[in-house]
C-alpha cells in the first residue's frame, strides 16, 4: 500500500488519532499528577593504586579500570546493603536499599558514581552518606590481604548530595512522551482500519470493482430524504447539477451506438436507484428528450411514491394482457416524460420481465420514445434485474458510497457481465464532496441566477433541441409524444 493512500485512511479517519492523543494525554496528566516526587542523592569515587613510576602506574590503571567494573557491583550488593541498614536505621530494609541504589561508570575512567532514588529527600541523602562510608570499609576489607597493605585506595571526590528538586514526575517530558505514543497509536489504528474496511469510499474503487467508466458523483445532500426530486428549489442544487453531468457523460459512452433503452440497477437495496433513475428521466426530459420511465422493480416499486402517480394499474398488467400500453401510461409534469408504473404485484416477477410479452413491449416502446429508462431491482437480492438488463441497449450500475463493499460491487458486475450485458458505467451515489468543490457551485450558481440571460428564447429552445438532434442523430420531436401502442 502506497503512502498516499495511507495518508488518505487518516485523513477519513481523523478522529481516532484525535481520540488516542486525547486519551494519552490524560493517562499522562492523571499519571503525573498521582505520583510521587522522586529525589536523587550522589556520591562519586575515585579509586587509585599506591603504584609508582610511569610503567607502573600505565598497568595499575588498566588493573583499576577493571576493578571499576566489580565495585559497581559491589555497590548494589546483598552485603553492603545490610551494613548500611544496621549502621543508621531510616525505615527502609535490605532489599529495599538496593531497590533505591544505581551505579554508573565512564568508560576509560577510574571514576565509579552511586546514586540513591528516594520519595524522601532527607532519607535519600542520609542513606547515601552511609552507604559512601560503609563502601570505602567494605573495599578495604576486601582487597586487604591477612598481612599487608591493601592495592587499592577508594576516595570520595564529590558529594554526597542530594538535588534541590524533584527528578520525576517531569510533566512537560511525561505530556510530550505520552502525546507522540498517543499519535502513533492513533495513526495505526486509523490505517488498520483502512485497511479492514471493505465498503467503497471512492470513484477509484468503484471504478476497480467494476471494470467499467465512472459516469457520474451524486452528492450528498440531507435534504434529499424529503425532497428527492431535482425540481422546484432541488433544480439549482449540486445535486441536480450531477445529474446533468450524468445525462451529459450517457451521451459520449458510444457516439456510434447510443443507449436507447437503459436499465438502472444496484447491486443492493436501498442504494438510491430509484431516486436516480427518476432524476435522470427529469434531466433528459429538461433537454428535449421523449423520455419514458418505467418502473421494473415488481417487488418493491418506489418510482409512482416518488413522482406522485397512481401505480393500480401498469407494467403488469400489461404484460399479462389485461391491458395496452398506452391506456396505463401516465404524464408526469409539463415535460416530454412519460411514467410506466408497476402496476399490481406479480407472484412470479423474474418469470414475467423474462418473458416474450416483455422483449416484445420493449421494441414497441423503443420506437415510441427517445430513450427508454428502466428501474430495476438490485442484482444480489434477486434476478430480476439481470433479467430486464439483457433487453436493453446497456445498464446503468448505481453505488451508494460508504454502504456497498468491493465485494458485492464486483459481483453484481460479474451477473452483468456473465450474460453479456453492456454495463455503460457506475454511479457513486450520496458522495461526499470536497468543501471547496461545494463552495464553487454555489457561489457560480448564484451569479448565475442574478445574470441576465443573453440569449433569446428561440434560440435556447434551438441549442436545447441541436443537442437532442446530436446524441441520437434522430429529427427533434420534442412538441409531442406520439401515441404509445393499443
Amino acid at each position: 500500500m502506497d503512502l498516499l493512500r495511507q495518508l488518505r485512511h487518516v485523513r477519513r479517519h481523523w478522529w481516532i488519532p484525535l481520540v488516542t492523543v486525547m486519551v494519552a494525554l490524560g493517562v499522562s496528566a492523571f499519571l503525573t499528577v498521582r505520583a510521587q516526587p522522586r529525589y536523587v542523592a550522589s556520591v562519586t569515587f575515585f579509586v587509585t593504586t599506591p603504584n609508582q613510576g610511569v610503567s607502573d602506574a600505565y598497568q595499575g590503571g588498566l588493573f583499576l579500570q577493571q576493578r571499576v567494573k566489580s565495585y559497581a557491583d559491589l555497590l548494589t550488593s546483598d552485603r553492603l546493603a545490610q551494613s548500611v541498614v544496621a549502621e543508621n536505621p531510616v525505615g527502609l530494609t535490605a532489599d529495599e536499599v538496593q531497590r533505591r541504589v544505581s551505579t554508573s561508570t565512564e568508560t576509560g575512567t577510574v571514576l565509579l558514581r552511586a546514586s540513591v532514588t528516594d520519595t524522601d529527600q532527607t532519607r535519600a541523602l542520609r542513606v547515601t552518606e552511609t552507604l559512601a562510608a560503609k563502601f570505602v570499609e567494605l573495599v578495604q576489607k576486601v582487597e586487604t590481604p591477612p598481612e599487608g597493605k591493601a592495592p587499592i585506595k577508594i576516595e570520595v571526590v564529590s558529594g554526597p548530595r542530594v538535588s534541590a528538586s524533584p527528578v520525576s514526575p517531569q510533566p512537560v517530558r511525561n505530556l510530550t512522551l505520552g502525546g507522540l505514543i498517543g499519535l502513533v497509536l492513533g495513526v495505526g489504528l486509523a490505517i488498520l482500519r483502512g485497511v479492514a474496511d471493505i465498503r467503497l469510499r471512492d470513484a477509484a474503487g468503484l471504478q476497480r470493482a467494476t471494470g467499467s467508466p465512472l459516469l457520474g458523483e451524486i452528492p450528498f445532500e440531507s435534504g434529499a430524504r424529503s425532497a428527492p426530486l431535482i425540481v422546484g428549489d432541488a433544480a439549482t442544487s449540486a445535486r441536480a447539477e450531477a445529474v446533468r453531468k450524468l445525462r451529459t457523460n450517457l451521451r459520449f459512452v458510444d457516439v456510434h451506438e447510443p443507449a436507447r433503452v437503459i436499465a438502472v440497477t444496484s447491486a443492493l437495496q436501498g442504494e438510491g436507484k430509484t431516486t436516480l433513475s427518476c432524476n435522470l428521466a427529469i434531466a433528459l426530459a429538461e433537454a428535449g428528450w421523449r423520455v419514458l420511465l418505467v418502473d421494473a422493480d415488481l417487488r418493491r416499486p418506489k418510482v409512482d411514491e416518488y413522482l406522485g402517480l397512481d401505480a393500480g394499474v401498469g407494467l403488469t398488467d400489461v404484460l399479462v394482457g389485461d391491458v395496452q400500453v398506452g391506456d396505463v401510461v401516465q404524464r408526469w409534469g409539463d415535460k416530454s416524460l412519460l411514467v410506466l408504473p408497476s402496476g399490481s404485484a406479480p407472484p412470479n416477477p423474474s418469470e414475467l420481465l423474462g418473458s416474450k410479452a416483455m422483449a416484445d413491449l420493449l421494441l414497441a416502446l423503443r420506437e415510441s420514445a427517445d430513450i427508454v429508462i428502466i428501474d430495476t431491482a438490485p442484482l444480489l437480492a434477486v434476478t430480476d434485474g439481470v433479467v430486464v438488463a439483457v433487453q436493453a441497449d446497456g445498464a446503468l450500475l448505481v453505488t451508494q458510497q460508504g454502504r456497498t463493499s468491493r465485494t458485492q460491487v464486483a459481483a453484481a458486475a460479474r451477473s452483468l457481465h456473465s450474460v453479456s450485458v453492456r454495463l455503460l458505467g457506475c454511479v457513486l451515489n450520496m458522495a461526499k464532496v470536497a468543501k471547496a468543490e461545494a463552495y464553487q457551485y454555489e457561489a457560480y450558481r448564484v451569479v448565475a441566477s442574478t445574470a441576465t440571460p443573453s440569449v433569446s428564447t428561440d434560440r435556447a429552445t434551438s441549442a436545447r433541441h441541436s443537442e437532442s438532434t446530436g446524441v441520437n442523430g434522430v429529427s427533434d420531436r420534442t412538441q409531442e409524444l406520439t401515441r404509445l401502442p393499443r
